[in-house]
């Protein structure tokens, strides 16, 4: 069993205009925007990162805004959805803050709490879980009411058997199961450290587009323990790449056998590297290998403000 995760890290997906995204997630479900940067391996797409006010791991939900992206088809082989953290009993005020912004939401339970399932701007798939949490949010809403981070995310699969080794060697155990969804915790359990798996061998494939997680990312403390985690995943069989430099962390991938992204990504050096808390977010930082295109991008780039 790997013993340096530390549960989720970020999710992130792929999604359409920016200005939508960047809308939504700040002013409907208010969360902070704390970084302002491109994709990698697309320079004139942005990378926007939400978070609560530091970008705690935990906490952060990412998009590729592909302009002209179809949207995705959703199928088995991707996450489904990615669920978020309120304080226990905020579910009503939710039900009127989305009905104020024209965004319908069902009310359910399952595991025995209170969730409002939701779509975001892309059509994807959110879910507001009432958890206690201690984690102090970023507090766009009233803070009787704030997302507190990442609650879980569920993990839609063909074959429930295929992924169970894999999860279970990254220290996650089987806690319940209503219906197609099975729970797993880990060591630490609570909100941010909680994977659902969603077997659903009725669906076909997913095919990726707006709308679509990306990739799921575990959280780990540093250099160290990511290169003690990429051995063992490596042992086990799995196809884990080098490690990568993402500015405000480290990154291995993973393709899971359900067919899904997963990253491991380091603590440090966190979202602060290059701005200063205060201005977090509100201007666009470029990886070094770009700093070149930024007369080009900042005229390319859709102004989000």
């Amino acid at each position: 069993m790997l013993k340096d995760l530390d549960g989720l890290h970020h999710v992130t997906s792929v999604a359409g205009p920016p200005r939508p995204v960047d809308r939504f997630w700040r002013e409907v479900m208010g969360l902070r925007r704390i970084k302002t940067t491109v994709n990698f391996d697309a320079p004139e797409v942005y990378h926007l990162y939400f978070g609560d006010r530091v970008g705690t791991p935990g906490s952060v939900m990412t998009h590729f805004p592909f302009p002209t992206a179809p949207r995705g088809t959703p199928g088995t082989g991707e996450a489904g959805h990615v669920a978020f953290s309120i304080p226990p009993g905020a579910a009503a005020d939710w039900e009127r803050h989305l009905a104020a912004q024209d965004v319908p939401v069902t009310r359910e339970n399952l595991f025995g709490e209170t969730r409002l399932a939701l779509t975001g701007p892309d059509g994807e798939r959110l879910v507001l879980v009432e958890a206690e949490d201690a984690r102090a949010p970023w507090t766009a809403l009233p803070e009787g009411m704030a997302i507190r981070g990442l609650h879980s995310v569920s993990l839609r699969v063909a074959d429930r058997e295929d992924m169970l080794p894999l999860l279970q060697l990254m220290g996650y155990a089987e806690t319940g199961q209503e219906g197609a969804v099975t729970r797993l915790v880990d060591d630490t359990g609570g909100p941010a450290h909680i994977v659902e798996i969603e077997h659903r061998p009725d669906l076909p494939a997913a095919r990726q587009g707006a709308g679509s997680i990306h990739h799921v990312a575990f959280r780990t403390r540093d250099a160290a323990s990511q290169a003690r985690i990429r051995a063992a995943l490596t042992e086990a069989g799995q196809r884990v790449t080098q490690v990568r430099d993402r500015d405000y962390f480290r990154a291995i991938y993973f393709t899971t056998p359900g067919g899904i992204l997963f990253e491991v990504a380091t603590d440090d050096p966190g979202f602060t590297r290059d701005e200063p808390v205060e201005t977090l977010g509100e201007r666009l930082c470029l990886p070094d290998q770009h700093a070149h295109l930024r007369a080009h991008l900042e005229e390319a780039l859709t102004p989000l403000d």
